[in-house]
């Protein structure tokens, strides 16, 4: 028997174009399966389900269904609340439809695997790159939710990145905007969601202490 992964692909859209089936199949470490196979739990299987017309309801029963499946929901775009509602209803991962062929194969391998996304490829996006670019996110706005994530306010957020108070005015409107929450409950699961290293407790300190020290040396 074959120990390559299983890939079970639900409502494949039609413009995914020619080019993921090609390397899909042509990749000697996956097999497409069919759903009949999911009750087999002696190798892995990958459910690759491409969202909005895959949505919670439909990843719950999947759950259910095979709870040893991994399952990876691909989407253009998805705000913080569907992302919870698909996380909460089994799902265990997230890629963009817009990825290249060989990257959506190579996380349906780290999946399977246990592996962070293109382990040991420094020239490939990490795992939250590829999350937060399906949110459409970019790389700046990422970062400076995974800042407000951790609590800093506006000003410190500029002082750590070293830009403007008003251009971290900025991307957190769009992250508002993208995200539709502006909740700092919401934006700690997404952040916690799409993979971004938590700031550390060593990293966030001086911060706060600076911006301490600097009130405390305005006289009053």
């Amino acid at each position: 028997m074959s120990d390559a992964v299983r890939v079970l692909i639900i409502n494949e859209p039609s413009d995914l174009g020619a080019a993921f089936r090609a390397t899909l199949e042509h990749t000697p470490a996956l097999r497409t399966v069919g759903e009949e196979e999911l009750k087999d739990q002696d190798t892995t299987c990958v459910v690759l389900a491409f969202a909005p017309e895959y949505g919670p309801a439909a990843v719950a029963s999947l759950r259910e269904r095979a709870p040893g499946a991994r399952i990876l929901v691909a989407f253009q775009a998805a705000d913080a609340a569907e992302i919870g509602r698909l996380t909460a209803a089994g799902a265990d991962a997230f890629v963009a439809r817009s990825a290249a062929p060989g990257d959506i194969c190579a996380t349906i391998l780290a999946l399977a695997h246990g592996l962070p996304l293109h382990e040991g490829d420094p020239e490939a996006p990490a795992p939250e790159e590829v999350a937060a670019e399906s949110l459409g996110l970019t790389p700046r706005e990422a970062e400076v939710l995974r800042f407000l994530s951790a609590g800093f306010s506006n000003k410190e957020v500029a002082r750590r990145l070293t830009v403007s108070v008003r251009t971290v005015e900025t991307h957190r409107l769009n992250l508002r905007r993208k995200t539709k929450t502006g909740r700092l409950k919401d934006l700690v699961q997404l952040a916690r969601q799409i993979g971004l290293a938590p700031v550390l407790e060593g990293e966030a300190r001086p911060l706060r202490r600076m911006n301490h020290e600097a009130h405390r040396a305005v006289p009053h």
